[in-house]
């Protein structure tokens, strides 16, 4: 049963702790990383075969495969798909930065150039379940940066088959290939390409343990999103909020994973109470209900805070992924909240619809990194580049200012390179 901490009764230990996990893969990772940079394709489908028993002819998802996929999918849920990627375009559209140039002084330009990068890797997990969801939230934005090609790996089935509906939402998003790799020997392949599979400049994407300590290996070689922690939810709620809401809501990142993390903080006892006694009414109704409630059970907690006030200092100081303002005028609290990866605002607005179809990405900072990093963004696929130009009458005027600055830091040549320019 979930725990119920009053705030200023408990040690803060208690109140701020994360789960942590003691798994160490590193070794095995790095032992996968270098066979892939050295063996390519051979280790690629070495471990295909070891870990997803598939005995693959090719890593490529044909164009004949993809079609047979679509054609798998109810119309109902191609329709959806179709809508949710157009929220996500009309939002991430709104990302685009523009280069700029600046000339308001004689002989002078400077200026910044927005370049997206060349190609982009997009990691989409298997296993447990299909998240299509993350095919269209990370490929999306790549394409509308403007990158040149956009690669999608993910792990194949037994039979060398991929989910039908995460090849739909590739499609859907324009994802230029695709192919049948998962785990650390996947992102191994995009950080230093493979004969089949194209080295990329960016890879991003959720995953487990060895996908994670990849992306965090690879990192210099190519760039990454982020390292993901398990999933987390924090709900902020006032008296008023119904408890099978928040009950339902923190289940729906319960249901994740067994080190998800599932925080409510409330101003009220009683709802604290109610939301206890509601979250063993819905786990056993779950289909992941195991999961759910080892996730409770260990990582959930209810916090009862004095003031919705004190709350929300809570919630600034935990800095969750997703962050519920289930309370009477959200707006109200919005200046108040400095930390979080993304916020749903009033008690119609369910963490999941973040997850799927209103248009925000879902790919956020964990693990209180939501302090110093933010969402996946049409800023994640671009890099910018700056230029100067001035004219010899330009530099004449402030050459000397150039070399003064150079002296004092030591630096003859920088200085000389300055004023030789302006020498008769």
């Amino acid at each position: 049963m979930i725990s119920i901490l009053k705030y200023n009764e408990v040690d803060k230990d208690q109140i701020f702790s994360r789960a942590t996990s003691t798994f160490n893969v590193e070794e095995i990772v790095a032992s996968i990383i270098e066979n892939v940079k050295t063996n390519g394709d051979k280790a690629v489908y070495e471990y295909c075969e070891k870990f997803d028993k598939a005995q693959l002819s090719s890593l490529l998802v044909t164009e004949e495969e993809i079609e047979n996929a679509v054609n798998m999918v109810e119309p109902k849920f191609l329709e959806i798909l179709e809508k949710a990627a157009s929220n996500i375009r009309k939002f991430h559209e709104k990302q685009v930065r523009n280069s700029f140039v600046i000339n308001d002084e004689n002989g002078v330009v400077i200026g910044q150039k927005i370049i997206p990068v060349d190609r982009a890797g997009l990691y989409v997990p298997g296993g447990t379940a299909a998240y299509p969801s993350t095919v269209l939230m990370d490929s999306i934005p790549a394409k509308i940066a403007g990158c040149k090609e956009v690669v999608m790996v993910t792990p194949p089935s037994a039979d060398g088959t991929i989910n039908p509906v995460i090849l739909a939402a590739a499609k859907i998003a324009g994802i230029d290939k695709i192919f049948k790799v998962g785990g650390a020997q996947a992102i191994a392949a995009l950080a230093y390409g493979t004969e089949s599979i194209p080295k990329v400049d960016k890879i991003v994407g959720p995953g487990n343990a060895f996908v994670a300590e990849a992306k965090k290996q690879v990192y210099g070689q190519v760039s990454i999103d982020m390292i993901a922690g398990p999933s987390e939810i924090l709900i902020v709620a006032d008296s008023k909020t119904d408890p099978r809401f928040a009950a339902a809501d923190l289940l729906s990142q319960a249901e994740h994973d067994k080190m998800a993390s599932a925080v409510l903080v409330t101003d009220s006892m009683d709802l604290a109470l109610a939301v206890q006694q509601e979250l063993e009414i819905q786990i056993p109704l779950l289909k992941r209900a195991e999961i759910a409630r080892e996730s409770i059970d260990n990582n959930g907690k209810i916090i009862v805070a004095d003031t919705l006030d004190v709350a929300i200092e809570i919630s600034n100081e935990i800095a969750p992924e997703h962050l519920e303002l289930c309370v009477e005028n959200p707006f109200d609290y919005l200046d108040s909240i400095r930390h979080a990866g993304s916020i749903f605002m009033g008690r119609n607005c369910p963490e999941a619809l973040g997850d799927y179809f209103a248009g925000p990405n879902h790919t956020l900072p964990t693990s209180g990194t939501a302090r110093f990093s933010s969402p996946l963004s049409v800023d994640d696929f671009i890099k910018k580049t700056q230029f100067t130009y001035y004219t010899k009458e330009a530099l004449k005027k402030v050459a000397q200012d150039v070399a003064f600055f150079a002296e004092k830091e030591g630096l003859t040549a920088h200085a000389k390179s300055a004023t030789i320019r302006t020498e008769e």
